[in-house]
């Protein structure tokens, strides 16, 4: 499955003529890019600079100690490593040999890993010995007893569990022969994400795919090799991974990269290194533009910065603008499609400011109502798409990927994708997202599984009923409130919930941020919990305005 084109031929003809395919992989773009311009720096991280004959060394040896250790064309290797030179070299290496990527932030922890690895069956996982104070090495080394797949673990940091390889070694040269070129419509990344359920989809791009939505945005925005990227989203995710590791290198410029977000520190990096471009979800946004407004430095150098992530408040798309001097534009996209539609740089302001944008090029949008017929512009319905960019199917889930298309066709057959987002279209081609129709929260551009958690609080022996709804938040756009009815009436609070979640090791990052326990829940006939009607009355006793 993996060793084949992901696509009819038919297909890959039409886009490869149209321009929209380059029928390249990111090795390639890194071999003449390093050809070019050897001595220019590609990576700043907190371990120095790299320049791109550097980087292409390195891809190569670990491509050859790779191969030795017996990983091939469409095995999997799982990588979870901070924003480290180490992720973006391992997606080249692996690219190199048509081995498949599949990245994971590291906040993932045993629960959702045990998920991701036992579907994707990796050979080799990469990780750190420990991050922020939590020991991945140690969690990797009791999964492998758990994933008969995993191999090898390769671990950077001195502290390694016993059968540990050291992941420096892996940097040593190494001459073997490597395997002809990989042809860039086999898949190459499988991107984890919970969808609308909370379970995990593999999401699977293929190098087309994925370098699309990227060589529309840079003849949009007309980036070149002058080009200085500040990323500070995990490459765990595709916009690191895509944004972060491959952008830079297809248009020969430099990346710098932050292990973990702080504004301040992000407004000197990008004095220091002269940064031209950044993009991030709204709580990068409204960071920088308040530590710019402190004085923490000046962002001169930056000259766009693009919001994606909806819901945007219209107001700090304006003062960002104003406060940073920079184009700030807004735009929408999912791992399954990548970025689709942008506002342009010399978009009028109220297509700027009061949209997300329209489609990039080969893209196309359609709002449509329950039955899946087109609604007139400025109508509210759900957002479908189709192109280029569209992704090759969810790993080993055909039926889940045939019921994310609207007419019983695939993404190769020109299907039109379910969203799941909630839009209006104006005359012009502009959407506006105006909600989710998934079951999903999302707390600073991170998606929380909503039914996941809900299940795990079910397990709680004095809970009877668990949901759990959005709460806005200024910051971060939305938190998650768990609404509970006990068992007997009894007591639970915060406290309790927050030990059970950690007991269960759910990731911090999905953990509630509210708690309400009421007597019961707004239900339909068929026992289900009406959660609009439950979102209003949660709102109204913990005095939250609706609006962020």
């Amino acid at each position: 499955m993996l060793n084949k084109p992901a696509f009819p031929q038919s297909v890959i003809d039409a886009y490869a003529k149209a321009g929209s395919w380059p029928q390249r992989d990111i090795y390639a773009f890194l071999s003449d890019a390093a050809e070019n311009q050897p001595n220019k720096t590609l990576i700043v991280d907190r371990f120095g600079r790299l320049s791109y004959a550097e980087a292409l060394a390195q891809t190569d040896a670990l491509a050859g100690n790779l191969q030795s250790l017996g990983v091939g064309r469409g095995d999997r290797v799982a990588v979870q490593l901070p924003n480290w030179r180490y992720f973006p070299l391992m997606e080249y290496a692996l690219a190199r040999l048509g081995v498949v990527i599949v990245p994971l932030p590291p906040i993932y922890r045993q629960r959702e890993l045990r998920l991701m690895l036992g579907l994707a069956e990796p050979v080799m996982a990469i990780c750190p010995d420990s991050f922020r104070g939590f020991d991945h090495a140690g969690m990797f080394h009791d999964l492998q007893k758990e994933i008969p797949s995993l191999r090898h673990l390769a671990v950077i940091g001195e502290t390694r569990p016993d059968g540990a390889l050291d992941f420096f070694d892996l940097l040593r040269p190494n001459k073997a022969d490597l395997p002809p070129p990989l042809d860039p419509n086999i898949v190459t990344e499988i991107a984890f994400t919970s969808g609308t359920t909370g379970e995990p989809k593999g999401v699977m791009h293929t190098a087309n795919t994925n370098f699309c939505p990227l060589i529309n945005l840079i003849e949009d925005q007309k980036l070149g090799a002058d080009t200085v990227v500040l990323m500070a989203s995990t490459f765990g995710h595709q916009t690191g991974f895509a944004y972060g590791g491959q952008l830079p290198v297809i248009v020969g410029g430099t990346v710098v990269l932050m292990e973990r977000w702080d504004a301040k520190q992000g407004a000197a990096l990008i004095d220091q290194e002269n940064v031209t471009w950044m993009m991030g979800a709204t709580p990068f946004l409204q960071d920088l533009t308040d530590a710019v407004e402190s004085g923490a430095g000046h962002c001169r150098s930056l000259r766009i910065f693009l919001c994606s992530g909806a819901p945007i408040p219209r107001s700090l798309l304006i003062r960002a603008q104003k406060v940073l001097g920079a184009h700030v534009v807004s735009g929408w996209g999912m791992t399954e499609v990548g970025l689709t539609t942008l506002s342009r740089l010399d978009d009028p302001a109220e297509k700027i400011f009061g949209s997300d944008g329209r489609p990039l090029r080969g893209m196309q949008i359609r709002v449509v109502d329950a039955d899946d017929k087109p609604l007139p512009d400025g109508e509210e319905g759900e957002l479908q798409c189709r192109g280029p960019t569209l992704f090759a199917g969810y790993w080993l889930r055909p039926d889940v990927t045939a019921a994310s298309f609207a007419d019983g066709r695939n993404a190769g057959d020109g299907g039109w994708l379910r969203t799941g987002d909630r839009a209006r279209r104006d005359v012009d081609g502009y959407i506006r997202i105006t909600g989710r129709s998934k079951d999903i929260i999302v707390r600073g551009g991170e998606n929380i599984p909503v039914v996941e958690v809900e299940d795990l609080l079910h397990k709680h022996p004095r809970v009877q009923v668990a949901a759990i709804v959005a709460i806005p938040d200024p910051r971060l756009q939305e938190r998650a409130c768990a609404v509970i009815v006990t068992r007997d009436g009894g007591s639970f609070d915060m406290a309790q919930m927050l030990a059970f979640l950690e007991r269960e090791h759910l990731a911090k990052q999905y953990f509630p941020e509210h708690l309400v326990v009421m007597d019961a829940m707004p239900m339909t006939p068929s026992g289900k919990v009406q959660k609009y009607i439950l979102r209003k009355k949660v709102l109204e006793i913990i005095g939250v305005s609706d609006v962020a």
